[in-house]
């Protein structure tokens, strides 16, 4: 790892030469956001001059970080110059954590997928689950044969009530024995900084910054897996709430008396629709006799199936499999149709693994929102399928924790001004 993206880098140095720090972090991190950007951009972008931008970039040129290319074609004249970073010369460790997977992904400073892999886990409030992750996140950059130093940070997204600063998860891996916050736990255990991030914001961010959000003000996003998770964007930022605990639709009360959710509350919309609930009506109905594809599955994979077995069986025009897609479709529609009388959208993204149903879950939620949304908010919302495929989640984990990272390096360089 470079040595002026270490939080030792600026002691014993003048001022002038800490706020010239401070610059050099600024335009990397406008350079890993931007993949790219021309010198004239750069000056407005951080808000300097020509001459100073000139400095900066030679400087970074000379530590092997940045290189500059010619930038596509010109109307007559020379090119215009892109600044762009070298590839692989740092690293952040992207960790997905899901009910019984984990996915890990190393991205480096060009915002390119360097070694992926997945592995069975899981995920309990018990905490147990950390000491888990802890050895599977070592044995990945063990076997990615990248050395520990040139990884920055890691970040790692999670579904549960997770709080944005403190990076506890009061949902899942709950520490009972110090009450020490899961961020905490794991940042001492690798001795990088750590980043704990809700699953629905990583996902929201990715959105927002690659996929159909892009350019867009006011913007739902709802991750239909396990669980169902809401990310909301409001003035084109991504809003947490005072806690970070914004976008808990799934544990929205939505049957009176209905059955109990794990958070302990009864009726919750996760109840009825989600993965776990579309999974629970496979399995009852398949034992109590009903004819469908997936009465093939043996005991043990019908006590196990997943959410993708039963949108398997409706692509292959399995009547039973489309009905309860269509049930949970219409269902998920009605608490979208709520959501949209409270935020007024312009377009709400589907994604996850339920999303991947394609019409037998998209037409039912349109439905249920033609049907419980009124007239003139419904008719300025869209609802399109999530575009960025199965890498959307370590997108978004890359892009905070890059930012996270780089804005905590430039509040230290910054005290050290001050």
């Amino acid at each position: 790892m470079p040595r002026l993206l270490s939080l030792d880098h600026i002691a014993d140095k003048s001022r002038i030469a800490r706020k010239n720090h401070r610059a050099k972090l600024k335009l990397i991190k406008a350079l890993i956001e931007t993949d790219g950007l021309t010198n004239a951009a750069l000056c407005k972008h951080l808000n300097l001059s020509a001459p100073k931008i000139l400095e900066l970039i030679g400087s970074l040129a000379d530590a092997g970080i940045l290189e500059q290319n010619e930038k596509g074609s010109s109307i007559g004249g020379r090119k215009p110059i892109l600044n762009k970073l070298r590839k692989r010369i740092f690293f952040v460790l992207c960790v997905e954590v899901e009910l019984f997977k984990v996915r890990m992904t190393l991205v480096d400073n060009t915002n390119t997928f360097i070694h992926t892999a997945s592995s069975t886990f899981l995920l309990s409030k018990d905490w147990s689950s950390a000491d888990q992750l802890k050895a599977l996140v070592a044995d990945f950059v063990a076997a990615a044969n990248i050395t520990w130093e040139l990884i920055l940070a890691i970040g790692i997204s999670m579904p549960g009530l997770i709080h944005k600063t403190e990076g506890r998860n009061h949902t899942y891996m709950t520490n009972e024995r110090n009450a020490q916050p899961l961020q905490e736990y794991l940042t001492a255990a690798f001795d990088k900084p750590v980043f704990i991030i809700n699953d629905v914001k990583s996902a929201a961010v990715a959105e927002l910054k690659f996929g159909l959000a892009k350019g867009c003000n006011d913007v739902l996003v709802i991750l239909m897996d396990w669980g169902i998770g809401l990310g909301i964007i409001m003035d084109g930022q991504l809003r947490n709430g005072a806690g970070g605990f914004s976008g808990e639709m799934g544990h929205m009360p939505f049957v009176d008396d209905g059955a109990l959710c794990y958070c302990g509350k009864k009726g919750c919309l996760e109840t009825v629709a989600s993965g776990i609930a579309l999974a629970k009506m496979a399995k009852d109905g398949i034992r109590s006799g009903e004819d469908s594809l997936l009465n093939t599955l043996s005991e043990h994979e019908l006590e196990n199936i997943e959410p993708q077995a039963v949108i398997d069986a409706a692509n292959r025009g399995d009547q039973y499999a489309i009905n309860i897609l269509s049930n949970t479709g219409e269902k998920l529609g009605k608490g979208i149709a709520t959501l949209v009388q409270l935020f007024n959208p312009e377009l709400i993204i589907l994604s996850g693994k339920i999303a991947e149903a394609n019409e037998y879950i998209t037409i039912p939620i349109q439905q249920a929102i033609n049907t419980y949304c009124m007239t003139q908010l419904k008719d300025f919302v869209t609802v399109e399928r999530s575009q960025l495929g199965a890498d959307a989640g370590a997108k978004g984990v890359a892009h905070i924790t890059f930012e996270r990272y780089f804005d905590q390096l430039i509040a230290h360089t910054q005290t050290h001004i001050s």
